[in-house]
């Protein structure tokens, strides 16, 4: 890291999806508020992450982050943070069991608070207004008072976010994500599942296996691993007035590390590499997410890793590839080609959420589920290819039975998409839909899986 970083030096660069605030001193007076908070999470917390990830980017370990893809200052309900923790916790039992390797569990939760946007305003009926950019910074509602940015949002948006925060580690921790319990509410979805058939194999080996470990004296009671998880939380770290007042000096390290999420990702839409995200981001000692998009070319990747992981730390970079499910051999095998060919440690995630949302003929915006089923495959299939580690997913889900995303085997049709549409952004899968993908993911990796030995060959 350069010596010239502090946590404010990114206000002297170009930035981008940066709200306009009518009001300056309003603003500097919540983020000196903010400042004085109590951290959300950890450096030490961080750190445990970062050897997960590092474990992921060696070929060891299987990355599941997903959640909403903007969370809701109106769903702080505990019966919506739980559903969506339950079903994260089904499709981790399920990957971990198909992949036979440890899931690193990572929420899109307690802070996606801030959405990019691909235009500054939006026109209704011709009356002109901001974009709404998430409830830390806006409002949805299409009037001049909601869409106006007002800095006290985010104090809002901590305070969610440490209650949502706080019941999630009692989840984690308390026995909610008991592993039998778990695999209870995965053999009920295969029950209902019109695709039963498909998925009851892997559910009764995993059957067996639990009552294999019972015998043996391996339960709940004997065994903490077993009704206990680690769960972390992440988000976009793309409003950077309130990721500057949330950043800390962690006294053990001495070092920087933003408190306001474990793991923080760039956007595709910021990670320009003399750009204010790259440079606040890259003094901060957190891992790193970057979303890669279909116009990223390989040698601004390496210019990008290189600025985040100059000493090219395992676990520090995760990329996140949201191509599209046409462009993804195109578009990614070059990329991957780049950073095996470089030598840099990162772990590979496929998003193959944002690379595929289409208008549906009633201008409801939506995906296909087959398209997100193909992009998975084909992500797959590049890593195979190059010899490298497909090291997770990312999804924008909800355990929540909403009709917005096109298809799977209980299918939502165009016709059904205004039922449950209930996103203020990006349409999201639910329940039964991210249990499916779960199912056909633990396929592809046990289908794909290599002896450990080749596996850290291949990761060399």
């Amino acid at each position: 890291m350069s010596p010239s970083w502090t946590p404010d030096s990114w206000r002297a660069k170009p930035i981008k999806q940066m709200p306009v605030y009518p009001d300056q001193a309003a603003l500097a007076a919540v983020e000196e508020r903010v400042r004085r908070f109590p951290p959300l999470v950890f450096a030490g917390e961080a750190r445990r992450l970062k050897a997960a990830l590092a474990a992921a980017s060696e070929g060891r370990a299987f990355v599941l982050q997903g959640g909403d893809c903007a969370e809701s200052f109106n769903d702080l309900n505990a019966n919506i943070i739980r559903d969506s923790f339950r079903v994260l916790l089904q499709m981790a039992v399920v990957l971990t069991y198909g992949g036979q390797v440890p899931v690193v569990k990572l929420g899109r939760m307690a802070g996606q608070f801030a959405k990019p946007r691909s235009a500054d305003t939006e026109t209704v009926d011709g009356v002109t207004l901001p974009s709404y950019r998430g409830d830390n910074i806006n409002g949805p509602e299409f009037t001049p008072e909601a869409r106006t940015a007002d800095p006290t949002r985010m104090e809002r948006g901590y305070f969610h976010a440490a209650s949502t925060l706080n019941l999630l580690r009692a989840f984690a921790q308390g026995g909610y994500a008991d592993l039998h319990e778990v695999h209870r509410w995965n053999l009920g979805f295969v029950e209902r599942s019109p695709a039963a058939e498909r998925y009851r194999d892997l559910a009764d080996r995993l059957d067996q296996t639990l009552s294999f470990m019972a015998a043996c004296g391996l339960t709940s009671e004997t065994t903490p691993q077993i009704r206990e998880t680690d769960f972390y939380i992440s988000h976009e770290a793309l409003l950077l007035p309130f990721e500057q007042a949330m950043t800390r000096v962690d006294s053990t390290s001495g070092d920087w590390y933003c408190t306001s999420a474990h793991l923080l990702w760039i956007g595709d839409r910021t990670r320009q590499h003399d750009h204010a995200h790259v440079e606040f981001l890259r003094g901060v000692r957190n891992p790193l997410g970057l979303k890669c998009g279909p116009s990223l070319e390989p040698d601004d990747l390496l210019r990008l890793i290189d600025a985040l992981n100059p000493a090219n730390e395992a676990g520090r970079i995760t990329l996140i590839a949201r191509m599209g499910a046409d462009k993804v051999e195109a578009k990614l095998a070059p990329l991957v080609r780049a950073v095996k060919r470089e030598g840099r440690k990162v772990v590979w995630l496929t998003d193959p959420m944002h690379g595929n949302t289409v208008k549906a003929a009633n201008d409801y915006k939506t995906r296909s589920f087959d398209a997100i089923l193909t992009e998975v495959t084909r992500f797959f299939d590049v890593h195979e290819a190059e010899g490298t580690w497909a090291g997770g997913v990312h999804v924008e889900m909800t355990g929540q039975d909403v009709t917005e995303c096109l298809g799977g085997s209980r299918a939502v049709t165009e016709a059904s998409l205004a039922s449950r549409y209930h996103t203020f952004c990006d349409p999201r899968l639910n329940a039964e839909q991210v249990l499916e993908l779960a199912f056909l993911v633990a396929a592809e990796l046990k289908a794909r899986r290599q002896p450990a030995g080749q596996r850290r060959v291949a990761a060399q």
